[in-house]
């Protein structure tokens, strides 16, 4: 039986949506654009394909679909803009088979733009076909919370941007099977820039309470207190929580490679916490010095190397940097993650801690980098020789915190 839809790109964006689908009951083919790494599980993967889910590896499969959904990943290239490589890719092989009526959107993060000026002349030129005559064609911004329990699909709204009101109205016909709330903007360009305004409101707010961790230690202010504190205002505020730096998928977009102009604040952000490794590597080696040791061949054991707390996806993370510099300070680095059972950082193998305890034990130094629930902070805390808790999570007295 043929798929109601094609995902094209089974990365961070595409594996959370055709799972989406498959919950609903959408008939769902994947199509893959690339060597991808998504978030779901083998056994969520098991489940999918129990519920019809299949792969297309014969590109025609996707001119036998309703509705087409590009979720290809656009990560920066060499000028700090978007790569949209795999963009390109995926709307040549989909123009190729596109057949009339069927209806195109795309998922993948971009700037505002890009749906009209770059995806739509690929679509007809490699088509014959016209957008908004011959197929609809709609950008809706990716809202995917990886690992989240608390933001299901079906809850989570979905924005929808269309070529025509005609192209709105066939997407969101779409998504409305997927979701409980559909919102329809007023255009592509808007829908396009509610993904931009989205990702930067994470990376500026991130980049604020970042330095607010740095002037609060200097202060010797608790600032792990000041936010709990601040978030009980109910108007005005909503919290954030420092760290050793942003993983993810979802890069800050300061608009770099855009005719019109940049995006100050962003740019800003981005500085900000791009400095936040370096800056915990510092910590580390003066809370070295002040209990008489050195950086150079001290034991330093990473906790938690992954982007998101309780999901196995190393996209970004800050612990990379951290272990390089850390390295180059002469520091001998393990690390301990159980959803990370090898590492590799400067093509070498990072010694991997079997037993939690005992390595934190022989460590001179343990940082944690991410809160994974498995974590018993508090018995870590007796073990640990010494404690760098970059997350705020363990009890108050309990470590050094960021």
């Amino acid at each position: 039986m043929p798929a109601d839809l094609a995902v094209i790109g089974l990365g961070p964006y595409g594996l959370p949506l055709a799972q989406a689908a498959v919950a609903a009951g959408v008939r769902t083919a994947g199509y893959s654009t690339g060597p991808e790494a998504g978030p779901l599980s083998a056994a969520e993967l098991r489940r999918m394909h129990s519920g019809g889910f299949r792969l297309a590896t014969d590109p025609a499969q996707l001119g036998r679909v309703r509705t087409a959904v590009i979720c290809a990943p656009t990560p920066r290239g060499a000028d700090g803009g978007l790569d949209l490589g795999q963009v390109e890719a995926a709307a040549r092989t989909l123009a190729a088979h596109l057949r009339p009526h069927t209806t195109v959107i795309l998922e993948s993060p971009v700037l505002p733009g890009t749906t009209e000026e770059f995806l739509r002349p690929l679509l007809e030129d490699g088509s014959g076909l016209r957008a908004g005559r011959d197929f609809h064609l709609a950008y809706s911004p990716s809202r995917v919370d990886p690992g989240s329990r608390a933001h299901t699909p079906a809850g989570t709204p979905k924005v929808i941007g269309g070529l025509t009101p005609a192209c709105t109205e066939s997407a969101a016909a779409f998504y409305g099977r997927l979701t409980d709330k559909v919102v329809r903007a007023r255009g592509l360009r808007e829908a396009e820039t509610v993904q931009l305004l989205e990702t930067n409101y994470r990376h500026v707010n991130i980049a604020l309470v970042n330095e607010m961790a740095v002037l609060c230690h200097e202060l010797g202010v608790d600032l792990w207190d000041v936010i709990r504190c601040a978030e009980t205002k109910p108007f005005g505020f909503q919290a954030f929580r420092p760290g050793p730096g942003v993983g993810g998928h979802g890069a800050a977009q300061d608009l770099t490679g855009h005719a019109t102009r940049t995006l100050r604040m962003v740019e800003l952000a981005q500085q900000v916490n791009s400095r936040m490794p370096r800056y915990v590597v510092q910590r580390a080696a003066t809370l070295l010095n002040e209990h008489g040791k050195s950086a150079r061949g001290a034991r330093v054991l990473l906790l938690g190397v992954t982007y998101k707390p309780d999901l196995a996806d190393l996209q970004g993370t800050p612990a990379r940097e951290i272990a390089v510099r850390l390295m180059e300070f002469g520091a001998s680095v393990s690390y301990h993650d159980p959803y990370v059972p090898a590492w590799n950082v400067l093509d070498r193998p990072v010694p991997r801690a079997d037993s939690l305890y005992e390595a934190a034990a022989d460590a001179d130094l343990t940082i944690l980098l991410q809160h994974h629930r498995t974590y018993d902070l508090q018995g870590l805390s007796v073990k640990a020789q010494l404690l760098l808790d970059t997350r705020g999570a363990t009890p108050t007295g309990a470590a050094h915190r960021l």
